[in-house]
């Protein structure tokens, strides 16, 4: 599924427009960037968790040279699923 699915099927279950789910789909996608940026957490019960995680410095290769290279730390953003969604799967 797409974005332009999941705002065609957010439309029809929500019975709005296609432009309010539109806007709609970005303020929620915003607000979890947006508090991700900060260094929190976006938990929603039943379907997961959103959060940062730090990647520690490592050495790596360069795939074409094979020469060694050193990868900077960075923040990740990770995804958790929540019970609800897991048991939904099986």
């Amino acid at each position: 599924m797409n974005k332009t699915e999941l705002i065609e099927h957010i439309a029809k279950h929500a019975d709005i427009s296609k432009a309010a789910a539109g806007r709609a789909l970005e303020a929620t996608i915003g607000a979890v960037r947006t508090t991700l940026k900060k260094g929190g957490t976006v938990a929603l019960v039943g379907f997961g968790t959103f959060a940062v995680t730090k990647r520690a410095a490592r050495a790596g290769r360069n795939p074409r040279t094979g020469a060694a290279i050193k990868i900077k730390s960075a923040k990740v953003p990770k995804f958790r699923p929540g019970k609800a969604l897991k048991d939904a799967l099986n």
